[in-house]
């Protein structure tokens, strides 16, 4: 029987681990499908407190898993396939394995939207990506004309970084401006091989004839007229869909997904709590996930103390 059993192993999962296992709860975490979680794609995290310098995304998550395996946080890579939250304790399928928990904190965070072309989904991994960092290296698209997505502080994140590598990066947003940051919008307007391609959005990815991305079809929102944008890849950076299904009809969720908090990091369910972007829509930063894992924490171990 666990104690506490952490869905998720990004700065929400991880800093709810250090905080149960300082706390002597000996937590167990799933890291689901992406240890890490999304952070560990971002190459260099600047607005994290403490890393003046800025830091690697996948350095800040190994630094926070070895904190808390410290203190006797047992990180496990597992995916959780069903759960039944219906009565105490709770019943979890991890990889087929059955295991019960007193507690649950929920930081299963969230994944990549994609744009949903028919076209998209036959050209991913041959042109068509969601993560610059993985793939913007890669010989293929070297020296090649890039086309990114979206008009937020990922996409722009994305635009820059490959820059180092396209000839020239297109990125297209649906809008007359952006909407990130206006250090990162500045920061790209700034950059002379990044071209907004504005008030458009990609209505076909070519080609799936070649079976690899040649270009992509892009629709003016205001004319309805098509061009097609000769490139490489594909980088699609539109946002992102809360991990939670495996939750549905047990705990409350918005027309979204996202968890609904009822107070504080309790859920619906009591015994069951929530970090992290799988319940945060507005902020989705890296240190707004680390707090909520250090609440839902906290108030796991309150949970503990009253039932003992």
């Amino acid at each position: 029987m666990e104690k506490v059993v952490i869905i998720g192993s990004g700065c929400a999962g991880l800093t709810a681990a250090l905080y149960t296992a300082r706390a002597n709860l000996n937590p167990l975490v799933l890291t689901g499908r992406q240890p890490g979680g999304l952070l560990t794609t971002t190459s260099t995290v600047e607005n994290f407190p403490g890393f003046p310098d800025g830091i690697d995304g996948y350095e800040l998550m190994s630094r926070l898993q070895k904190q808390a395996e410290k203190f006797g946080a047992r990180v496990t890579f597992a995916t959780l396939d069903s759960v039944d939250l219906s009565k105490q304790p709770f019943k979890l399928v991890v990889d087929g394995e059955p295991v019960e928990t007193e507690t649950l904190i929920i930081a299963s965070g969230a994944g990549h939207r994609h744009i949903g072309l028919d076209s998209e989904h036959k050209l991913e991994n041959k042109g068509v990506t969601y993560c610059a960092t993985c793939d913007g290296a890669l010989p293929m698209f070297r020296n090649q004309p890039l086309v990114v997505v979206g008009g937020g502080d990922s996409a722009c994140e994305e635009a820059l970084y490959l820059t180092r590598f396209g000839s020239i990066v297109y990125l297209v947003h649906r809008r007359d401006s952006l909407r990130a940051s206006k250090i990162m919008a500045e920061r790209v307007l700034a950059n002379p091989k990044i071209k907004p391609v504005w008030n458009s959005v990609v209505t076909e990815v070519l080609d799936v004839a070649q079976d690899k991305v040649t270009g992509v079809r892009v629709k003016d929102v205001n004319t309805n007229s098509e061009t097609v944008i000769d490139c490489a890849g594909l980088f699609v950076a539109i946002g992102h869909v809360p991990n939670t299904q495996v939750f549905n009809g047990q705990v409350t969720l918005d027309e979204a997904g996202y968890v609904i908090p009822t107070q504080g990091a309790a859920t619906n369910i009591s015994g069951v709590f929530v970090a992290g972007d799988c319940a945060d829509r507005v902020y989705r930063q890296a240190i707004t996930a680390a707090g909520m894992g250090c609440a839902a924490a906290i108030e796991a171990e309150r949970f503990l103390t009253a039932k003992a």
